[in-house]
């Protein structure tokens, strides 16, 4: 989510940024709409996704600052080895 706090970002360019499969960064940003943290907007036949509101943009202000700001993105084997704890 840290992708999106001040941008709209297409499934691609997540994909593309994080290493992640395309399916997978859509079935994530699935989750993420169906509860309401973020939006999309559709440009021919790509979507782009932004958080979904100014509440919903301070907290990941925060957890940006606190977790972000100073490290990489995690790469695939990174995220393989978080999604195993």
């Amino acid at each position: 989510m840290c992708l999106v706090l001040d941008n709209e970002r297409s499934v691609g360019e997540l994909a593309e940024k994080t290493g992640m499969r395309m399916p997978t960064v859509s079935q994530q940003l699935a989750l993420l709409r169906a509860q309401g943290l973020v939006t999309t907007r559709r440009e021919g036949t790509t979507i782009y996704y932004q958080l979904a509101s100014e509440p919903v943009r301070d907290i990941m202000s925060v957890l940006y600052k606190n977790f972000c700001a100073d490290a990489e993105l995690p790469g695939p084997k990174q995220l393989e080895t978080l999604d195993a704890d």
